[in-house]
Formats: structure tokens, sequence, C-alpha cells
């Protein structure tokens, strides 16, 4: 017979983000077992608290901060806007996306009241902000943003209620070159990220249907391009491409951790760190 963590020491491992391997130990007999925990559990502790003065001393921002700022860096010097917009957002302008009363997504809302709800994507701003600068700019209209999004996800290793999302889009671009534009963005985005390994994969999703997703282990980011049949309900017209990506789940698939929440915005955790050490 063989002893595997009891659900106690399992969460506990999970929260000080022991790896896979770490996780599923098994044991002669339960004193083993025990004995193997505590000294996992200080060891774990240990690295935690030389993170967090690390913060303290040399960093001074958490991963999710410093990741942010080197997307921002390398995507304006590719000549890319960044742009700020609004978290909530208008009952309408989720419509336009085809996220009506029966889309499987309408239910992962929060809705403030009947007309408003908090963003559960970037994109209707995006093509909001495409409409008017069409009138302004010459095209091609390079704009990107970062921000916070809302859903209510199932709370698992994954997902999150609340996650930083990135979109990177360019309006007027050649129809030749949209498949090339999304390969060049998910290369730019994952190597600022430091991740080295992925995947490109054909996709469906809900909302924009046939999508290239970038896939390492998880998914972790999701590129689509126009014309597109929402395109009409924002009077454009121009070819498009776009990618978006999760960056908790960057960094959870950079360090190796296998739980998002330590990634995440949080009083619980701070920069990936477990605070009850």
């Amino acid at each position: 017979m063989v002893y595997s963590w009891t659900p106690v020491q399992k969460q506990r491992l999970k929260e000080l983000n022991a790896d896979e391997e770490q996780q599923e130990m098994l044991f002669e007999n339960n004193e083993k077992r025990d004995r193997a925990f505590q000294e996992l559990e200080q060891k774990l502790v240990k690295k935690g608290k030389e993170r967090l003065q690390g913060l303290k001393d040399e960093r001074k921002r958490p991963a999710l901060s410093i990741l942010e700022s080197k997307l921002v860096d390398a995507l304006t010097k590719e000549g890319f806007v960044q742009v700020v917009t609004p978290i909530i957002l208008a009952k309408g302008s989720l419509a336009k996306m085809s996220i009506h009363d029966e889309h499987p997504l309408f239910s992962q809302v929060f809705w403030l009241d009947e007309k408003k709800c908090l963003r559960p994507m970037l994109a209707p701003n995006l093509y909001a902000l495409w409409r008017e600068l069409l009138r302004l700019w010459e095209k091609p209209i390079r704009i990107f943003e970062v921000g916070s999004c809302f859903r209510k996800e199932s709370q698992g290793a994954h997902h999150l209620n609340e996650f930083t999302m990135l979109n990177v889009t360019e309006l007027g671009l050649p129809l030749e070159k949209r498949q090339t534009w999304l390969e060049e963005m998910a290369a730019l985005v994952m190597e600022t990220a430091g991740i080295d390994h992925y995947d490109l994969v054909s996709e469906t999703s809900v909302v924009y249907g046939d999508t290239v997703d970038v896939v390492a282990g998880i998914e972790l980011g999701s590129g689509a391009m126009g014309p597109h049949p929402l395109d009409d309900n924002w009077g454009i017209i121009d070819p498009w491409a776009g990618i978006g990506f999760g960056l908790e789940r960057l960094l959870m698939v950079r360090e190796g951790g296998q739980n998002i929440q330590r990634m995440a915005k949080s009083i619980t955790y701070l920069d990936g760190v477990r605070l009850n050490i």
C-alpha cells in the first residue's frame, strides 16, 4: 500500500507553488509522508520568503507589473500605440459582439445593472476606437491595450474572475499578410514573456469562430482576423488581425507554476508568494 498527501497537505503544497512532481509524491507509510511534508513545506516557505525579500530589496515590482511594462515597451518599439479604455461596458457593446442572453459567455458576465457590466473582453472598446481613428489617422491603425477583464470563470487552476488581458490589433492590414502577422505577434509576445516553446493551433471560439491559439500546455493566447461578420456592427470594412493573451497565464507557464491564483492581483499572494508563510 502507498500513501499520498492528505487533501490538506496537498492544498498547502499547491499554495506554496510545489511543482507537479512534488504534489504527486507517494510514500510507504503515514510517518514518512508527514516527515516529508514538513521538510518540503519548510523548503518552499524558505523559497517564498527569499522571493519576497528580493521584491523588497531589488526588484520593487511584482512579476505581473514587470511583464506588462516589458510588453508595452516591446509593442511601442514596433510602432503600436497603447490605448486605455473603461472597464465598465454598455450592454449594447456586448450585443455588437453577438453576446446576447442565450450566448455561452453571457452568463459569465458581471452585471452592474440592466445596461452596464464589467468588461469580459477588450475587443468592444478596441472596435469602437478603430471606428473613430479611421477618420483621424492613416491606415494601418496599430493599437493595443493591457487591462483587467472580468468573467465568472470556474475557479480552477487556470481561471480567474479578474484577469489581465493584452490585445494587439492592426486594422488596414493586407489580406495576404494576416496569418504572418499573427505568427509574428505571437513570437514577439512569447519572447518578451520568456517562453521558448509553444504551438499555434487552429481552434474555434464562441465569439470569433475560427481562431489561431497560442498553446504551451494550456491556451495562452488567441488570434483572429477579418473581414469578419462582427465587423458590420462597428462599421469596419478593412482587413485586420488581432491577438490577445492572458498575462497571468503567461507568468504561470514561464515560472512552471501549477496555480494561476498566485500570479493574479491579490491580497493573499504577493509576487507569486502565499503570504501566510
